[in-house]
């Protein structure tokens, strides 16, 4: 069997024709969806990017254990777990996140890799004096900064080494799937997965697709939202939505490439194919920007899933309505090739479902570590949220101790202690680390990083905009045993529970 996964980062499914856009068009979205089965009822599990390629990696949710953070030694990887079956495995991403500190594990489980370079802050070209005065002119002055290593600083500087639309990252990136499947597609038992950053913000895309969406905005270059609320004049904000629908459009054409090649090499026969996306995106929905800062409304946490597989070509452009999550993608690329998902494993293969819109899970659990633990059943979507968020108890469970892109710090490592083994941790002792005020991630992830802190109810069929907050005591009971239960499963720590207000089952 072979297997292309693709999967972008900070996709919003409302941005796609197949889910009801209006405003972008996305053709080759519109042909994937007539050869595949569309999942329409698909959620996130742990946020954002890494803590959601944990999950998919390991079939399990993270976020109640550990904020972001790579894989650990007791984690179980699809890559790895093919590679024992004897399945050659090869990724190609521009996912920068991957080759830093917090993720460096992930990309060699795979067989071979090809790291694309030039994403956002990644630090790819070494420009010791960069033309400041000049470039000071071209950008807004809210993403403009002259520091190293800050924010926009590497960005600034890797645009300027894109001119074409070939040098553009997710265009290479894409080449280098097509360059893989030209060396290897008459071979056999092999996963391609090509893993773009786009459409991430920052939103640059080529002048092709940025000029069919014309703006008002006259000023410097606006196309990195904050992760903030929503405060920038009308014309400034048309400009950051024009230039999120140009990256979309961008990555539909990559898209349209690789159908291209499926069509030209008569691929659809013999090749299964998974489309998909970490999270999605806030463009000034609920009055803010971009993700994980807010509660996870459906435009974050409802995501595209599309799905074709040979022994089910019959099924090509139906629609399922069955609940999944992204820690179901794990044991559905193992069940592709034949290979038994290990017991800690709490996703569930997608594949029964090609043939038949059955139940798949009564409820869902997603979130972001020491915010709100939020659950759905496909219809109702609960976020429950910690009475204070600032006294609340959180640890880290980990046995690799770094962030985003650094080490966890002294202060942090202070407070360690060794805590007994959980249930996925293959009988392995695990370091246990104060979340505290002196963690990077208190203040970047954590819990003086959330605001619109308070527990909601939505009917998101007959509010699908969760716009207007629910009152059903039958309903949010009904969901509050169903997010103990499926705690429970996931063996979440005490403190888990007792800072929502929860008790565990006996």
């Amino acid at each position: 069997m072979k297997l292309v996964f693709v999967l972008f980062d900070s996709l919003n499914r409302r941005s796609l024709e197949p889910f009801g856009s209006k405003t972008i068009k996305t053709p080759n979205f519109n042909r994937l969806a007539k050869k595949c089965v569309t999942f329409d009822t698909h959620y996130v599990g742990s946020l954002p990017c890494m803590p959601a390629r944990r999950d998919m990696q390991t079939g399990r949710l993270n976020f109640l254990h550990r904020s972001w953070g790579p894989l650990e030694p007791f984690d179980n990887s699809f890559p790895e777990l093919l590679h024992e079956a004897g399945v050659f495995s090869h990724l190609v991403s521009d996912h920068y996140h991957y080759w830093e500190d917090g993720g460096l594990t992930y990309h060699n489980r795979y067989t071979t890799y090809d790291f694309i370079r030039g994403q956002e802050r990644d630090p790819w070209k070494a420009l010791v004096q960069p033309p400041w005065e000049r470039l000071r002119e071209m950008y807004h002055k809210a993403q403009f900064d002259e520091t190293p290593r800050s924010l926009y600083y590497h960005y600034i500087i890797n645009r300027e080494f894109m001119k074409e639309e070939k040098d553009f990252c997710s265009v290479r990136c894409f080449e280098g799937g097509l360059d893989f499947l030209n060396l290897n597609r008459k071979a056999d038992n092999w996963l391609l997965q090509i893993e773009t950053f786009d459409p991430h913000e920052p939103f640059f895309a080529p002048s092709r697709f940025r000029d069919d969406y014309p703006t008002n905005y006259k000023g410097p270059i606006r196309d990195w939202p904050p992760y903030a609320r929503v405060t920038e004049a009308p014309d400034e904000c048309d400009e950051l939505r024009a230039n999120y629908c140009a990256i979309v459009a961008l990555c539909d054409a990559q898209l349209g490439r690789l159908l291209d090649y499926f069509d030209e090499n008569e691929m659809w026969h013999d090749t299964a194919l998974i489309v998909s996306t970490d999270h999605g995106f806030l463009l000034g929905e609920h009055d803010w920007w971009a993700k994980i800062r807010m509660p996870c409304y459906d435009e974050v946490a409802h995501i595209p899933l599309f799905i074709h597989h040979p022994d089910f070509s019959n099924q090509a452009g139906t629609r399922r309505q069955s609940l999944s999550q992204t820690i179901d993608l794990m044991p559905t690329i193992l069940e592709v090739f034949g290979v038994e998902p290990p017991s800690e494993v709490e996703g569930k293969s997608l594949l029964s479902l090609m043939a038949i819109d059955n139940p798949n899970r009564k409820a869902g659990l997603y979130g972001v570590w020491a915010s709100a633990t939020n659950i759905t059943d496909g219809r109702y979507t609960y976020f429950r949220y910690p009475e204070d968020m600032h006294e609340q108890q959180i640890n880290q469970y980990t046995l690799m101790p770094t962030h985003i892109t650094s080490f966890f710090t002294h202060d942090e490592l202070k407070t360690a202690s060794l805590a007994p083994p959980f249930n996925f941790t293959k009988g392995l002792p695990v370091l246990k680390i104060s979340g505290n005020a002196k963690s990077p991630m208190y203040r970047k992830m954590g819990m003086r990083f959330f605001q619109d802190t308070e527990t909601v109810l939505f009917d998101t069929k007959m509010d699908p905009e969760q716009l207007n907050p629910l009152n059903n005591d039958q309903v949010e009971s009904k969901l509050l045993a169903q997010m103990i239960d499926l705690m429970q499963v996931n063996d979440a720590p005490l403190e888990a529970f007792v800072r929502l207000g929860l008790e565990p089952k006996n």
